[in-house]
């Protein structure tokens, strides 16, 4: 989708006409419990899964409460940014309009848009950096039958900047679909992956047309580094 340099994508750095109009970011708030973190991998699937939510939810659409706030971010850079909460914080964040996903071990709670500038008290003290997550043991192999987000195997980011990679692939996956691909989608519990691909594997999905996110470069990485692939059947 967004690997053609003429295309105006959500994602590229390049300045474009997206830049033009206000500018939103899509908040998450992964729980980290002191003493009981949840597995980095399950962490990964469960923010993509809860951007797929918020995507899919009747309040994202038509007149729906969130509807335009969904519309004005979606508009502009598609901006996501992670942010971590335990105890009390994660009980206030709670109380705030949004969805909470539940993975294995993971809880993200995903809330409509809001401006760049202009975050909720409760969340904008949150901290932002240095989320960090691992796995206790590796995770097993992806069933090739549902979607796999692949990351690249060049690029060492944090968990909290994987999981908005993640979320932003499943995004382009979403918009990628047609209507009865993203309802069957969304009634099965929008079923992901997330695995770091080998580097062979990383070269031939590159090139294979799939959904491709190319970082802005805001954070961590260098602008224009492809992070994510979305593999999702139907699109193959």
């Amino acid at each position: 989708m967004n690997s053609d340099p003429s295309i105006d994508s959500p994602f590229r750095s390049e300045p474009g006409a997206r830049d033009a109009a206000p500018q939103f970011v899509l908040p998450l708030v992964v729980r980290i419990e002191r003493g009981a973190p949840p597995a980095r991998t399950d962490a990964l699937e469960t923010s993509a899964r809860a951007v797929l939510v918020i995507l899919g939810d009747e309040r994202s659409a038509g007149d729906g409460e969130w509807a335009q706030a969904m519309r004005d971010w979606q508009d502009a850079r598609i901006r996501k940014v992670v942010r971590r909460a335990r105890g009390a914080e994660w009980r206030r964040a709670e109380g705030l309009p949004g969805i909470t996903v539940t993975g294995k071990s993971a809880e993200v709670r995903v809330f409509p848009p809001v401006p760049l500038d202009g975050w909720p008290r409760e969340l904008a003290k949150l901290q932002v950096s240095g989320t960090d997550l691992d796995d206790p043991e590796p995770p097993v192999d992806a069933d090739a039958s549902a979607p796999v987000l692949w990351l690249n195997p060049e690029l060492d980011m944090s968990a909290g900047k994987a999981m908005a990679q993640t979320g932003h692939a499943a995004q382009l996956a979403w918009w990628e679909l047609s209507d009865e691909e993203r309802a069957a989608w969304r009634d099965a519990g929008f079923p992901l992956s997330v695995r770091t691909a080998e580097p062979r594997r990383w070269r031939e999905l590159t090139s294979a047309g799939l959904p491709l996110v190319r970082d802005a470069g805001f954070t961590e990485i260098a602008p224009g580094s492809c992070t994510v692939v979305a593999d999702h059947p139907a699109l193959r």
